[in-house]
């Protein structure tokens, strides 16, 4: 089998990257080594920067995303049980995020790769990549019990941190920043309306904790937690007594409890790999990056590489320039950055680090104590939440047929 672009991982940014190639009148095919039920089964975030949502509707998928989804102009943070709320649409002219569950932000493209016909190989096996050094880049990999290959012109390495594209690049080829951690989220989802109409961000002597959700009728939170717990550890009403312990007294009034609908614990670390390019395989979103979640990054993230990348595949097919192609990785890796340093330090001004010791402790007091007092600060917090704009050379790619 032949195709223009190979797409490997049928997550969010391989089928959005699939959706917006396929309207530019571009062949692509998309390899998942897992069913299409156990990728909506991944419970994820789904809070969107602008940019995010300008891609869904550029890419057609938009519509129910701006039914349901939650626009919100603000987030709280509560610090030292006081709440301060962060006025993001006043702070940066107008600027919003739009909550909107990552499953039905997946669901959504599934249904529309499925209703045009679009190849999606599902449980895929033993998928390899080879030959991207050169012109003639091929995927392998076994389906329905046979051996196949699948020749193409590019392939895009969507298959996320623990996935074969970025593992399949020489050693030397690449570099790998990486900072992990000392404590993970333990995350609840629950069918209960949410503590509060915005999100809320807590810095309590307890440990972190984070009031989410999906819906006014789906609830998603976080607590920190240290990395040697065990989900099983952790009841339902062991859960929801800890959230109460780090609420002040208008949460924990606020606060509908109920059955769990998921229960699982996640590692946090900051991770880059340098160059995001390798001859005629490119990494996108967590294949090439990861941030700890505390700043709502990841899948914007993934969506600006889907958007330079399918500028620079629409332009190479189009206009036979090279040019998009070659300025991909830095142009992905000046945002990436920017990114990972706000969610690194966000991260730093919320948790607890015991390991700190107490004069940590006062220091991220009074940096918080300034943030929250000051104009300059607040909008600090906000001009990085909701998305940093676009530079000249950025908005300048803005125009091309993906964006």
């Amino acid at each position: 089998m032949r195709t223009q672009v190979a797409i490997v991982g049928a997550g969010p940014s391989g089928l959005l990257l699939g959706q917006l190639l396929h309207l530019a009148g571009i062949e692509a095919v998309v390899l998942e080594r897992h069913t299409g039920e156990y990728v909506l089964g991944r419970i994820r975030a789904g809070v969107l920067e602008q940019v995010c949502v300008d891609l869904l509707d550029a890419a057609g998928v938009g519509a129910r995303m701006h039914r349901e989804g939650l626009v919100h102009g603000g987030i709280e943070m509560l610090v030292a049980g006081r709440r301060h709320r962060i006025d993001m649409h006043r702070l940066t002219g107008g600027k919003n995020v739009t909550v909107y569950g990552q499953t039905e932000l997946t669901r959504d493209l599934m249904e529309a790769r499925s209703a045009t016909g679009l190849t999606t190989l599902y449980e895929a096996a033993d998928v390899s990549v080879h030959d991207f050094d050169g012109a003639t880049p091929q995927v392998r990999y076994r389906h329905g019990g046979r051996e196949h290959r699948l020749d193409c012109d590019f392939i895009a390495g969507c298959d996320g941190f623990h996935g074969v594209c970025r593992a399949s690049v020489p050693r030397g080829a690449i570099a790998e920043y990486e900072k992990v951690y000392p404590f993970g989220w333990l995350g609840l989802l629950a069918d209960t309306p949410p503590v509060s109409d915005e999100l809320i961000y807590v810095n309590s002597p307890r440990g972190f904790a984070l009031c989410s959700m999906r819906s006014r009728t789906r609830s998603r939170y976080y607590l920190q937690v240290p990395l040697t717990d065990k989900v099983e550890a952790w009841s339902d009403d062991a859960f929801w007594h800890e959230l109460r312990a780090r609420l002040d007294d208008a949460g924990r009034a606020r606060l509908a409890t109920g059955a769990s609908l998921e229960k699982s614990i996640a590692p946090l670390r900051s991770f880059v790999a340098e160059p995001l390019r390798f001859g005629r395989l490119f990494l996108a979103g967590d294949a090439g990056h990861i941030v700890p979640p505390t700043g709502a990054k990841g899948l914007n993230l993934a969506a600006t590489d889907v958007k330079y990348l399918a500028n620079a595949l629409i332009e190479f097919y189009r206009e036979r320039s090279e040019a998009g192609i070659d300025h991909y990785s830095a142009r992905c890796l000046r945002r990436i950055w920017r990114a990972e340093r706000f969610s690194w330090w966000f991260t730093s001004l919320m948790h607890r680090f015991p390991e700190n010791g107490p004069i940590g402790e006062k220091f991220q007091h009074a940096e918080l104590d300034y943030l929250l007092h000051s104009e300059a600060g607040q909008r600090t917090i906000a001009e990085n939440y909701v998305g940093l704009p676009l530079d000249f050379g950025e908005a300048a790619s803005a125009h091309g047929s993906a964006g």
